[in-house]
């Protein structure tokens, strides 16, 4: 089955030939790191997702978390040892700085490691991936008390970490919230509050992987008359364990922290979503109620701390559709080729064995259109993985990131979701049966383009924050970067008309920036999503054309020498001849500053 899983092939081209991972190594904060260390975690982490995660793949779905009387929660034994084994190995700490216990590695190739384990089973490492930003926050603004009591268990995998910010009348509108922190004095781990309130939506809300899990909330601190602030300016963020005491738990006095009831989502079912209540008086710490809580970093800031956590989740979520994606497009890859059924067109009647479906063209241009999608959003993410290790010593890096991450999140999160539609398709009506693994992809899949802020919210901030409010620095290095593509491109036979559809596609964007700048705000964002699917396609088709540069470099300007490459070619060409066209009816719509979708009476809905 290792078959289904991301190929170690792609993941070699991405990191070594197309992103030049060995340049990023030969920085002195990566001293001690090379091929051979790198290509054994990736190694490991194909190994462990094979034989400890996509076992139970499907078994997770069918046995949700359960919440027993006492308010614990259960989830699948299975995934239980698979995230021991992740801990025993090693993982958690991949990404973290030797001086926290860690192996330093960048995170273009912990993201590469966790792709592995997200394509295997989505709903056990969400659990990881929640964990490991959750202590990367504490670790950054926390205290030394407090990385020591909080991240560094984390990173040795001996407690997971979650991240608490909607709530039942508050989603993405967080200024709304109405959690409070009532302060309680302070100790050795800082000023300490009691919290009181109940958040929704919370991804490994508790569990029974380990004893004592870590809480990153956000709750408003009483003004002097007992109100709550308004806005998100009031917020802060505050660590609230499971157990006090001892990071396990055992010996701990146990926090008011209460499971309120499990939330049965149509995807990542092995992931126990929750409603919890903080301070419902069931447990006293203290011989009080409330949740004992720690301030992390200043009073009013935890929506800008906060957002570390946020944007991290966001490119992962994206890493996630991009792995669920082609772990799809693998296995209709080998149906197609294993399922017969039609002869071909020019074949004479009841002289010929039916032929396996992958050579009839219909099933070529769905699993090419997957091949497109999913390995596109693969390289996308990997590649905004590697601006995080960048923006330490390159600003560009840092600015382009801000600009990219809202794509990063939605884009593999929507066309992700069309290839595993594609997926379906190609099985047939087999596909749609639970003997697939493609139907539960689908739904695991479906979540994505809701988790960490809907596409809606993204195309605001890319077209609202990222582009109109900013200084325009990230666009200036995405434009550098991409003309840098074009012109490679330009000089290949292969590619030169590539390089033109480009070079015209962004011609046409810079159109719109013009036209959307000299407007009004209100009219521009209200249709923010037809602008950020037209940028996607546009990054995407960037991408795949400086992929195909590398490509092209390999064959010498030959055909027929790699299979491999010369099918990231043929990807390509699909995506500039299918995919990239569609970006100007898009574009035309956001310059035409439309109203259909804006101010409509409710009557006429």
């Amino acid at each position: 089955m290792s078959d289904v899983l991301i190929q170690p092939r792609d993941l070699s081209f991405l990191l070594w030939e197309w992103l030049r991972l060995d340049e990023l190594l030969a920085r002195p904060e990566y001293e001690g790191h090379d091929r051979e260390t790198v290509d054994a975690v990736l190694n490991l982490s194909t190994s462990l997702a094979r034989d400890s995660f996509l076992p139970h793949f499907k078994e997770a779905d069918h046995h949700e978390p359960s919440l027993d009387g006492d308010g614990e929660v259960h989830i699948l034994p299975a995934a239980v040892d698979a995230l021991r084994q992740y801990a025993e190995v090693g993982l958690f700490a991949a990404g973290f700085a030797p001086a926290l216990g860690g192996l330093g590695l960048p995170s273009v190739v912990t993201s590469a490691s966790l792709a592995q384990f997200t394509a295997a089973n989505p709903a056990t490492a969400a659990y990881i991936m929640l964990t490991i930003a959750n202590a990367r926050l504490i670790a950054t603004f926390g205290t030394p008390a407090q990385a020591d009591a909080f991240a560094r268990p984390e990173i040795e995998g001996r407690q997971l970490g979650t991240m608490c910010l909607s709530e039942p009348q508050a989603g993405s509108g967080l200024g709304d919230i109405r959690t409070r922190a009532q302060p309680d004095g302070e100790d050795v781990l800082g000023p300490r509050y009691r919290l009181s309130g109940t958040k929704m939506w919370i991804s490994g809300g508790d569990q029974d992987a380990t004893r004592n899990i870590v809480h990153l909330v956000l709750a408003k601190i009483p003004e002097p008359d007992g109100s709550l602030p308004e806005g998100t300016r009031g917020i802060s963020l505050f660590i609230v364990p499971k157990w006090l005491g001892t990071a396990e738990g055992h010996g701990g006095e146990r926090n008011d922290v209460t499971v309120a009831g499990l939330n049965h989502k149509m995807g990542y079912r092995g992931t126990a979503n929750c409603l919890l209540n903080f301070g419902e008086g069931r447990h006293r710490p203290g011989g009080e109620p409330g949740a004992v809580g720690y301030l992390l970093g200043q009073a009013g800031q935890g929506l800008a701390l906060m957002f570390q956590m946020m944007n991290e989740a966001r490119v992962a979520v994206g890493l996630g559709g991009a792995a669920i994606a082609y772990r799809g497009y693998r296995h209709a890859l080998r149906y197609a080729q294993e399922r017969t059924q039609g002869r071909a067109l020019d074949a004479p009647r009841g002289t010929s064995a039916p032929l396996p479906i992958i050579e009839h063209p219909d099933v070529q241009r769905m699993l090419l259109a997957q091949k497109a999608y999913a390995e596109g959003a693969l390289a996308l993410t990997l590649y905004c993985a590697k601006l995080v290790d960048e923006e330490s010593f390159d600003r560009d890096a840092s600015e382009l990131l801000a600009l990219m991450t809202p794509v990063a999140k939605t884009w593999p999160s929507e066309w992700g979701l069309v290839a595993n539609q594609l997926a379906i398709q190609v099985h047939g009506g087999y596909g749609y049966t639970r003997d697939f693994d493609v139907e539960q992809l689908y739904r695991d899949n479906r979540l994505n383009p809701i988790h960490e802020g809907t596409t809606g919210i993204q195309a605001l901030d890319l077209l609202g924050r990222k582009i109109l409010r900013s200084n325009g620095a990230g666009l200036a290095v995405l434009e550098a970067r991409v003309r840098r593509t074009i012109e490679g491109a330009a000089a290949s036979s292969r590619l030169s008309g590539f390089a033109d559809q480009l070079s015209a596609a962004w011609r046409r964007l810079e159109d719109t920036l013009v036209a959307v700048r000299a407007a009004d705000p209100s009219r521009v964002l209200a249709n923010a999503t037809s602008f950020l699917q037209a940028f996607g396609h546009i990054t995407v088709a960037w991408l795949w054309l400086d992929q195909a540069t590398v490509c092209v470099a390999a064959l010498g300007e030959r055909t027929g020498i790699t299979a491999f490459h010369e099918g990231k070619l043929r990807a390509c060409r699909f995506f500039y001849e299918c995919e990239l066209p569609g970006v100007y009816p898009l574009l035309g719509f956001v310059d035409a500053l439309s109203d259909v979708a804006a101010n409509v009476p409710v009557e006429q809905f």
